[in-house]
């Protein structure tokens, strides 16, 4: 096992910034550490994460969460646990982007991120080419956020 020291990779996909602390191949596939910086109003499609339960923690903004239906405020300091298999999703409500931390487990969905940046595919006009790859890392979009502006 690799130990996970040094400075994070970053990644800028779909206007939000990924820093990816502990990796799957670090932490021998146990556990995936990134923090996301995220612009206002920003946050994923509704999506729902088949091989891994994930941890969000918030350190600047707020946060609202959907998640299976239901709605949650989620203000700097305080967490959120999103099992696999749950449909869920996110948006930053607060004037400013929001930062939070990500911890998944087991590991390996950060690297979702890293290759949809380095690919450059973006949401919703090349929406097949991210969803074919969210297919290969076990992620399965079920539509758009469920926010009403």
């Amino acid at each position: 096992m690799n130990i996970a020291t040094g400075s994070a990779r970053a990644v800028k996909w779909m206007d939000t910034v990924y820093r990816i602390n502990v990796a799957r191949y670090q932490s021998g596939g146990i556990v995936g550490v990134f923090e996301s910086t995220v612009p206002s109003r920003g946050g994923p499609p509704v999506h729902v994460h088949h091989n891994e339960d994930e941890v969000i923690h918030v350190i600047e903004g707020e946060y609202d969460f959907w998640l299976d239906g239901q709605v949650m405020a989620v203000r700097p300091g305080a967490s959120i646990f999103l099992p696999r298999g749950v449909p869920h999703t996110f948006r930053v409500v607060s004037a400013g982007p929001g930062r939070n931390l990500t911890i998944l487990t087991p590991g390996g969905l950060e690297e979702f991120f890293v290759e949809a940046a380095a690919r450059e595919l973006r949401i919703p006009d090349q929406i097949a080419e991210v969803a074919e790859l969210a297919g290969c890392y076990g992620i399965e979009f079920r539509g758009p956020a469920k926010w009403v502006d």
